[in-house]
């Protein structure tokens, strides 16, 4: 028994033939999937704290994006986590002067190190604002830790997509002077006063 398509159906195929050609042609890829350089396709990752929660999704988007991790070694990159920071300021006020609303800024630097091309230390910030109710404390703690997660989340990928911006620089043999702070201020469309709600 042969299988034909019916003549509706066709055009449809062809259709999607062209579509799925156009996309692979552009460079299209899925989003977090990075184009890490090779150098760097088999690294160590080192931290001061090894069982940090950052440490932990960094390891996560390294794997995801098929970089293999080993040992430290003298002739292996390695990226160094050197620490985070977590700060928090306020943003308005309540007519009887309690905050309502607290900006959270979540701070990172790390350290790349390819052999035979150099160390570049990196930073990166990720900023969140949230609403702080006095009457519901239990809640907003909770929406805090929640927030505070997601920060990491979005900076370990930061970390990786920085990386990936690395590949124009290992050529030349050195990290050429660029900026090496990545920061994310989505939320950032408040104003820097303090207002009185």
């Amino acid at each position: 028994m042969r299988f034909i398509l019916p003549v509706t159906t066709r055009p449809l195929l062809i259709i999607l033939l062209i579509a799925s050609t156009f996309i692979a042609g552009c460079g299209f890829h899925l989003r977090g999937d990075y184009d890490i350089p090779e150098e760097l396709s088999m690294m160590s990752l080192t931290s001061n704290d090894q069982y940090s929660t950052l440490t932990r999704l960094v390891k996560g988007q390294l794997r995801m994006n098929e970089i293999q991790l080993v040992e430290p070694a003298s002739n292996i990159a390695n990226l160094h986590l050197n620490g985070e920071s977590l700060s928090e300021r306020t943003l308005s006020l309540y007519q009887n002067t309690r905050a309502a609303e607290k900006e959270l800024t979540f701070n990172t630097s790390y350290r790349v190190t390819i052999p035979e091309v150099g160390t570049r230390t990196f930073s990166t910030s990720v900023t969140r604002s949230y609403l702080d109710n006095p009457l519901t404390a239990l809640a907003k703690s909770a929406e805090r830790e929640m927030i505070v997660d997601e920060m990491r989340k979005l900076a370990a990928s930061q970390i990786i997509r920085q990386m990936a911006r690395l590949k124009a620089s290992i050529p030349n043999g050195s990290f050429e002077e660029t900026d090496s702070n990545v920061q994310t201020q989505s939320e950032l469309d408040n104003s820097n006063t303090i207002n009185m709600l």
